[in-house]
């Protein structure tokens, strides 16, 4: 199956950055809390009093909204290649869920959290995550011939 071309969309792209934006804002000035997406999965798994029904909207939220867009535009939402083994898959996301608890976070809660409050932890972080991910998928296309 080849690449789907995208478009480049300036518009929906400065939209989307401000919306994430806004809503990491929000959160963190209305509820005291960091819109890190590991850390509000390991609060589900591991609650505390008052903590989980927040968690549980915010996150309800991703899950519905990406349902959302998978049934009105399913063009736009990627697919696992075919040939990819399931266990390989489950594999590659606890290898990502170790790799936020070693990291003290995730993505989310560093590069648009933690860069936006300069936190030079997360900067790094988050150099390290972008490095990490170049350097992967250039070994995954030269070892193995995939396109990522």
């Amino acid at each position: 199956m080849g690449r789907v071309p995208m478009a480049f969309t300036v518009v929906a792209s400065l939209v989307g950055g401000a919306l994430i934006g806004a809503s990491a804002s929000a959160l963190l000035v209305l509820n005291g809390r960091v819109a890190g997406i590991s850390g509000m999965l390991g609060g589900l798994v591991r609650p505390e009093r008052g903590e989980w029904s927040w968690r549980l909207a915010f996150v309800g939220g991703l899950a519905v909204g990406g349902a959302l867009l998978a049934w009105l535009r399913p063009e736009l939402v990627p697919s696992v290649s075919p040939g990819v083994p399931w266990p390989l898959i489950v594999v590659a996301g606890l290898l990502v869920g170790f790799g936020t608890q070693l990291g003290n976070g995730c993505t989310s809660g560093h590069g648009v959290c933690g860069i936006s409050r300069l936190s030079v932890r997360s900067l790094a972080a988050t150099l390290i995550f972008m490095l990490t991910g170049a350097l992967s998928a250039y070994a995954v296309q030269r070892l193995f011939g995939a396109s990522t």
